[in-house]
């Protein structure tokens, strides 16, 4: 069994074994107010964390969900899966994993195939409004979250250190979700303190910037009918590397640039939805893929209970 077939049975189990698991929460909420998981595991968009706990749970309910995205760019391939548990709408806890296939990029590096591997721990709290209760009013729900990460480089680690990367860091969050719910439009906004390159796969700051930055996150979703949502969203991204990749002669090669995507999610059931996007990741590592954009295709599963 090769690695890439591991990785798809460890996710398929974990999805069967959040699908088999009592569905503590008895009621719900409405479909796809919860969003579904992004790619380090907490609710929201697939880039993006809401301000919307990402489990089927309400008040005084625990709720589970389970989630595996696949994201294939011109010259990466990367492999998310986590869970997620909610409390009564007000308490999330997510674990995700991600495993980053370099392509051309490893083999440049390390003269070898590489993989990226990255545990993701984060929790959500809920500390102002409620989203579907206060749809009809001005103000939105409210939460603040926080994401330690922690990165396995493998062969790279030698080259991250001598950038002066950590293998290391916390993110933390504030999100602001509105639902007008009569209109069946979403808009949330993320303010992010980060030091991490890539979402972290790059390692966390350099030895040129190694402070927080304060970077914006913004998702749109508009509801077609109560199980299908279409939406766009994008994030901007630290660009620690540029400069300390310079200082070694390789010019903008350690670039990073804002991530986007366009996205169609569908719900076929009350707690399974399925997500597709185009994803525009700007250039990661240009050194080594002659400056092309990482677009491709996000695909995206979730059980929520």
């Amino acid at each position: 069994m090769n690695q890439q077939q591991s990785k798809w049975i460890k996710a398929a189990a974990l999805s069967a074994a959040v699908f088999c698991a009592p569905a503590w929460a008895s009621t719900g909420k409405l479909v796809l107010t919860g969003g579904v998981s992004t790619v380090e595991g907490s609710g929201g968009g697939g880039i993006t964390p809401w301000a919307f706990i990402g489990t089927q749970a309400t008040e005084n309910e625990l709720g589970f969900a389970g989630n595996l995205t696949q994201v294939e760019t011109r010259d990466y391939s990367l492999t998310t899966y986590g869970a997620t548990v909610g409390w009564s709408e007000r308490l999330e806890f997510s674990l995700g994993q991600q495993s980053l296939d370099t392509g051309v990029t490893g083999i440049t590096l390390t003269n070898a195939g590489l993989d990226l591997k990255q545990q993701i721990v984060g929790v959500k709290v809920r500390v102002f409004g409620d989203g579907v209760l206060d749809s009809d009013t001005w103000y939105p729900q409210v939460a603040v979250g926080l994401q330690y990460k922690s990165l396995d480089s493998g062969a790279l680690g030698s080259t991250l250190t001598a950038l002066g990367a950590d293998d290391s860091g916390t993110d933390l969050y504030v999100s602001a979700t509105k639902l007008f719910l009569k209109q069946g439009v979403l808009v949330n906004g993320t303010l992010r303190a980060t030091k991490a390159n890539q979402n972290g796969l790059l390692g966390f700051g350099s030895n040129t910037d190694d402070s927080y930055e304060l970077m914006p996150e913004i998702s749109v979703a508009k509801l077609l009918r109560n199980n299908l949502a279409i939406g766009a969203e994008y994030r901007m991204m630290p660009n620690n590397l540029e400069a300390a990749g310079r200082n070694v002669g390789l010019s903008d090669g350690l670039r990073a640039d804002d991530w986007m995507d366009l996205f169609v999610a569908w719900a076929p059931t009350k707690n399974l939805s399925l997500t597709a996007a185009y994803v525009d990741l700007g250039r990661i590592v240009p050194a080594t893929t002659d400056s092309r954009r990482q677009t491709g295709v996000y695909l995206s599963a979730q059980l929520a209970f």
